[in-house]
Parts: C-alpha cells; sequence; structure tokens
C-alpha cells in the first residue's frame, strides 16, 4: 500500500507541475502576441493617416434651377414615404412645409 500511494503522490505532483508550467508558458505567449498586436495595428493606423487623401474642396453653391429641381426630388421622396406608410399626414406636411417655407 504505501508504494501505491508513493506513485500516486508522484503523479499528482507532475501532472501539477506540468499544468503550472503550461499555464505560465501559456500567459507569456499569450502577452507576446498582444504585443505585436498592438505594434501591428498601431502601424497600420500611422499607414492609413499617412495615405488618408485631403479633404474635398467645399461645393460650389448651386444654381436656383438645381436649387427647385433639387425640392422637387425631396418632395417626390416625401411622398413615397408617405404612400409606403412610414411618415403620418401630419410628418409629411410638417416636412413639406420646412422644405418650401
Amino acid at each position: 500500500m504505501p508504494g501505491l500511494l508513493r506513485g500516486v503522490a508522484r503523479t499528482a505532483a507532475i501532472a501539477g507541475t506540468a499544468t503550472a508550467v503550461s499555464n505560465r508558458v501559456s500567459r507569456r505567449q499569450g502577452g507576446r502576441w498582444a504585443q505585436q498586436d498592438a505594434q501591428q495595428q498601431a502601424q497600420q493606423e500611422a499607414q492609413q493617416q499617412a495615405a488618408a487623401p485631403p479633404p474635398p474642396p467645399p461645393p460650389a453653391a448651386a444654381p436656383p434651377a438645381d436649387d427647385m429641381t433639387t425640392k422637387i426630388e425631396q418632395l417626390k421622396q416625401l411622398s413615397t414615404l408617405k404612400e409606403q406608410g412610414v411618415l403620418t399626414e401630419t410628418e409629411f406636411a410638417e416636412q413639406k412645409r420646412r422644405l418650401l417655407g
């Protein structure tokens, strides 16, 4: 019986040591991967900022004819939304008043 207990104790000690070592290696490797990911992300962000195109120039003022065409298109979209039931009659009237007023 003492030999059996000694064998069980030895197996438990070896298994516990192996688990502890494995966990430590896993944590260390995880930390290394996290550090590499952070470095790669910082490099990608720097490249994206360097490659970003300059903002487009502000649009020129549209002529009045285009303004009326735009308003007509917006009114058509509003009426379509009202027909589909997305807008109520009062919401449609309010948006129309804002658009034309």
